[in-house]
């Protein structure tokens, strides 16, 4: 592990007011947004929904790092280039997601564990010969009577913490995803109180594992109620109850903290990352409050595209403009009226 290259490419991904792309979809997952949309499922279409993608001009201005999937990081631009030369060719690091998915507990009904550590410090190698330098695993905990479980928050913890310290070794930033869904009807205080759990169990264990805090970056949920919660907050409310969660639980020494976007719609995931960043100075927030978005940043572009070749400007507008947003409200100036 060197200390200083870690910190370098932590400090690059979380530069200025710029943020990043999770375009890690995997292939059941892509395939599955594909065909809502009318798309041919196919290694094809998904090469050229990537191309339109890492291609969009000026992307570098609000993007500082994608992650991609394996299939993604060894295929190459519509002109021939490799998908990770493009990203570099627009200023942005390249990045790769290494857990394979989240399966059942064994034991604990209804709850999951993060798999993909056998073989990992092999793959990163691989990966870091590929160009990547930093990484992805993310964790699903469930919020909701009885659960999660400590069983469920001890497992994912450690599975995180040692992946943290594998990227490391191979001089790769790990991004460490513990990820409370927003899956069910659960109001605000149950995914505080499930996020300051996995929160606190995650940072005990990558501390028990040495692992480089100024190295990593954090990408947790926003705490929220469910999706079909009667209750929903406001944006004042989830500011205050994801910065306070934060501030108890993640270490000065973590420079970066990048917000998932989870199940928000793309100007809900906007206007609450704002919100955070515009009580910023007031809160003394110790760390970088950027944005890790997926769908929040794609589903529009891919929407415009629909697979048609056509349709590409108007993609690259969709996925420019949503970037840009998300990059003013790292500053804490978006404002509904950007969305004219």
């Amino acid at each position: 592990m060197i200390a200083e290259k870690l910190i370098e490419t932590a400090t690059t991904l979380l530069a200025g007011d710029k943020g990043l792309l999770a375009m890690d979809e995997s292939t059941g997952t892509c395939n599955r947004r594909f065909k809502a949309a009318g798309i041919p499922q196919t290694v094809e279409m998904r090469r050229a929904y990537r191309d339109m993608i890492v291609t969009t001009p000026r992307f570098g201005d609000c993007i500082s790092g994608a992650i991609l999937f394996d299939e993604t990081i060894r295929q190459q631009t519509l002109d021939g280039r490799p998908m990770v030369k493009a990203l570099v060719d627009a200023g942005i690091v390249p990045g790769i997601k290494v857990d394979e998915g989240a399966k059942d507990l064994a034991g604990h009904p209804g709850e999951r564990v993060t798999e993909g550590l056998d073989g990992l410090r092999e793959r990163l190698q691989e990966y870091a010969g590929l160009g990547a330098r930093f990484a992805k695993w993310r964790a699903v905990i469930t919020p909701g009577p009885g659960v999660p479980s400590a069983a469920c928050i001890a497992v994912n913890a450690h599975a995180l913490a040692r992946y943290a310290a594998l990227c490391q070794e191979s001089n790769i930033v790990p991004i460490v995803e513990p990820e409370v869904l927003m899956d069910g009807d659960h109001d605000l205080e149950t995914c505080r109180a499930a996020t300051d759990a996995i929160l606190r169990a995650t940072f005990d264990e990558l501390r028990l594992q040495g692992v480089l805090l100024e190295g990593m970056i954090l990408k947790p949920n926003m705490v929220l109620p469910g999706l079909a919660s009667r209750t929903q907050a406001s944006v004042d409310d989830v500011a205050d109850a994801t910065l306070t969660c934060l501030k108890r639980n993640v270490p000065a020494a973590v420079p970066g903290i990048a917000f998932l976007s989870g199940g928000q719609t793309a100007e809900q995931a906007s206007e609450r990352l704002n919100a955070m960043n515009a009580r910023s100075k007031a809160w003394q927030l110790p760390w970088a409050v950027t944005f890790s978005f997926a769908r929040a940043i794609q589903q529009p572009a891919l929407e415009a595209w629909r697979g048609e070749a056509a349709n590409v400007p108007a993609a690259q507008k969709a996925l420019y403009h949503r970037a840009d947003c998300n990059r003013a409200a790292r500053r804490g100036e978006y404002s509904a009226a950007m969305e004219a």
